[in-house]
């Protein structure tokens, strides 16, 4: 009888199923940058995933960008709405492969803390600003390397910027979680970070390993979420309709399903249901395929899946599909004329930020006594990047005289 048999055995819908021998126990969590005593009603993990909810920079998400810009509609995606959909997600797949689901939701709702405001157009232009600024030459011991890198700031923010603590920087998450939430880094700040930290969350990268089971699983529920809500809000935009849809063979295949049980079914609640199983029919795929990646592997432990390939996955058919997927938002939604409009404009608002205060950082709030000690470009990337989509706007008015949206 193998694990998963033998768990399911006692698991009710109410009640998780044991922890894989493969999961994260919070009782054996590699522990935090600064030592605190043990909390007497939550294990680490859910402290972290709490700390994370109660951040400034959690809030912040509700007027960050998606895709769409703030004031293009209320009910679009925003970060904050993105994350929740992926901790959401994520819990209902750890749950049924008795993975940690309190670690889960914790990555999943700080992985894109620190993204900018304006989603990835405004990353990619405070990431030329500081490259142009040649931020390596001036670059202070307190600070990563090279340009921005969102899962560098995400870590950033966690570690050094939140300031709720009297006694250190930052949430001071776990191992674990900061593991999870930092799922890319260039080499460069690989072995900066490992050099002020040894063997920790920059370690991976340089050995070439994974991480755990369930840092991979919120990555892996971040693309499922987003390809879904992507659809949604691509369709209520009008840049995308059901009938280009049907070139998209994962998600065509869920719309004739439902059109064919549910005759007559049109509009609106025939998109949500084509989602719903397309959505559902992922978790179940995800979950299949782990399965039996875990049993082909042998692995009995956490050490022995991070000297692994990813685990995590979707089946080989699924991830063609979803492939698949992906590059059709990336043609007809991503790079539709009307959101590089939109994009172009925020580059030009982040950019000319980053000049203004550059130039004149008197514009900015005087730096915390606490915050860690980085050159004047880190600082105004780290300001910037802080920002929501309507107060980046506020700002750039203020200091440019300049109205870029309407």
């Amino acid at each position: 009888m193998t694990w998963w048999q033998k768990s399911s055995r006692l698991a009710r819908p109410d009640r998780p199923m044991a922890l894989h021998p493969c999961a994260c126990d919070p009782a054996a969590t590699r522990g935090r940058r600064h030592a605190e005593p043990p909390a007497p009603t939550r294990n680490d993990f859910q402290r972290d995933r709490d700390r994370v909810i109660h951040s400034t920079a959690f809030r912040r998400l509700v007027y960050k960008t998606q895709v769409f810009l703030n004031h293009e509609g209320d009910l679009f995606r925003t970060r904050l709405t993105h994350s929740l959909e992926v901790a959401q997600l994520g819990r209902s797949i750890a749950r049924s492969l008795g993975l940690n689901e309190d670690l889960v939701e914790a990555i999943a709702l700080a992985h894109d803390l620190g993204h900018t405001p304006f989603g990835h157009a405004g990353q990619d232009a405070l990431n030329a600003c500081l490259h142009e600024a040649a931020e390596d030459e001036t670059a202070t011991p307190g600070e990563p390397r090279g340009g921005f890198e969102h899962n560098m700031q995400s870590l950033r923010v966690v570690d050094e910027l939140e300031e709720r603590y009297p006694a250190f920087n930052g949430l001071n998450l776990c191992f674990e979680t900061r593991e999870g939430i930092l799922k890319h880094c260039s080499r460069a700040n690989a072995l900066w970070l490992e050099a002020r930290e040894p063997g920790g969350v920059g370690a991976r990268f340089l050995a070439g390993q994974a991480p755990s089971l369930e840092a991979q699983l919120a990555n892996l529920a971040d693309e499922i979420a987003y390809n879904a809500h992507d659809i949604d809000d691509g369709v209520r935009s009008g840049l995308l309709s059901l009938e280009q849809l049907e070139a998209v063979p994962l998600f065509e295949r869920y719309r004739r399903a439902a059109a064919q049980q549910h005759p007559g079914l049109q509009g609106r609640r025939l998109l949500f249901e084509a989602i719903r199983r397309m959505l559902s029919d992922q978790v179940y795929d995800v979950i299949a395929a782990t399965r039996q990646a875990l049993a082909d592997a042998g692995v009995a432990s956490v050490d022995e899946v991070r000297r692994c390939p990813p685990l995590l996955r979707f089946s080989p058919e699924m991830r063609q599909a979803s492939s698949e997927l992906k590059r059709f938002l990336m043609l007809n939604l991503y790079r539709h004329p009307r959101v590089l409009e939109t994009t172009g404009h925020a580059r030009t608002v982040v950019a000319d930020l980053f000049r203004a205060y550059c130039a004149a950082p008197q514009e900015m709030p005087a730096p915390s006594t606490t915050a860690p000690s980085v050159g004047l470009q880190r600082r105004v990337a780290d300001y910037i990047a802080g920002m929501t989509d309507r107060f980046a706007l506020r700002e750039h008015q203020r200091l440019t005289g300049l109205t870029l949206f309407p």
